[in-house]
């Protein structure tokens, strides 16, 4: 899935199937669900899975935490604004398409 199609699925009531669980959370975190988009960065320990962690930590405002996750995810914490921040994840997770 490009970015612009992913951009165009929120358009959608549900995330496209087949969708990987860190691309999931970012889906549900544009539809301002942040505690189902935690849960699920939460039910998942890999790398991708912490990066989203760490936006949704950043999100709500809790730095201290958000940049713990930055640290498991092997990323620099963002300075850039959400948006930017949010764009940057769904281009590294989709392959920059």
């Amino acid at each position: 899935m490009t970015v612009d199609e992913f951009k165009r699925s929120l358009s959608k009531p549900q995330p496209a199937r087949g969708l990987a669980p860190a691309l999931q959370a970012l889906w549900w975190a544009a539809k301002d669900d942040w505690d189902r988009a935690h849960a699920i960065v939460m039910a998942h320990e890999d790398r991708d899975c912490a990066w989203v962690h760490a936006y949704l930590h950043r999100l709500e405002g809790d730095l201290p935490n958000a940049r713990w996750w930055y640290r498991q995810a092997g990323k620099p914490a963002a300075t850039s604004s959400l948006d930017a921040e949010w764009n940057a994840i769904v281009r590294g997770l989709s392959g920059g398409a």
